[in-house]
């Protein structure tokens, strides 16, 4: 799985749950935090910015998002940037990055929880911003009002096929990235999620002790999409 924020061009930053790895599972701890997870998105949606920006922008007070940025940064989440601040003002910026966290069959128990923890964290999240954006409509987005690219798909794939189709659509994003000085104007940040998993098996028949299934319906030869 690979996790905001962003993704590069470079090799994918392995986390594991092995003995000689398990400081991993202090950087999944420091990660799953819900103040936390609130300003790396905020920087990742809207650019760098100060302790004190980011205390305005979630309710916060400075003292805790400086915290919390320290720690951000103690794990290589964000960074401080130069040339963007004024006087003693200290900005900070989300590091881009490809972290994948273990398959779910390495995980213990403990990082289970916490990583059961992260997602909900990062799904309500991204569900709230897509609603927001809902409830603005054309009023704030203007033009973009129609940037809502939607697909719902389904296909038979094999669990390496799976993997296979994950690591082509990360080569996708890094295609599409470029650095802020190559950037046309009139270009905004978009949100990109991707969310994969096998279906349900089918319920056995009535009287059948599941040594015969139903065959999985086929998939739709198209996804559905909306635009």
């Amino acid at each position: 799985m690979a996790k905001e924020p962003g993704t590069t061009d470079g090799a994918p930053e392995e986390l594991s749950t092995l003995p000689e790895k398990l400081s991993d599972l202090r950087v999944l701890k420091a990660l799953a935090q819900p103040r936390r997870q609130q300003m790396l998105q905020h920087l990742t949606v809207h650019g760098p910015a100060t302790s004190a920006t980011l205390a305005r922008a979630l309710g916060l007070n400075t003292g805790a998002t400086s915290y919390h940025l320290r720690e951000l940064a103690r794990y290589g989440f964000v960074e401080e940037t130069t040339g963007t601040g004024h006087g003693r003002e200290r900005w900070w910026r989300a590091i881009p990055g490809d972290r994948r966290f273990p398959p779910r069959s390495e995980q213990n128990a403990e990082t289970r929880l916490v990583m059961d923890e992260l997602n909900h964290l990062s799904y309500a999240a991204d569900l709230e911003l897509f609603e927001q954006l809902q409830r603005e409509g054309g009023t704030v987005l203007g033009e973009w009002a129609d940037a809502f690219p939607y697909s719902r798909g389904t296909i038979r794939l094999t669990l390496p096929e799976l993997r296979a189709f994950f690591e082509e659509y990360i080569a996708l994003l890094n295609r599409y990235k470029r650095p802020d000085a190559e950037t046309p104007a009139g270009a905004r940040t978009v949100l990109t999620r991707l969310l994969a998993f096998p279906a349900p098996a089918p319920p056995a028949p009535p009287g059948d002790p599941g040594s015969s299934r139903t065959p999985l319906p086929s998939p739709s030869s198209e996804p559905e999409a909306t635009s």
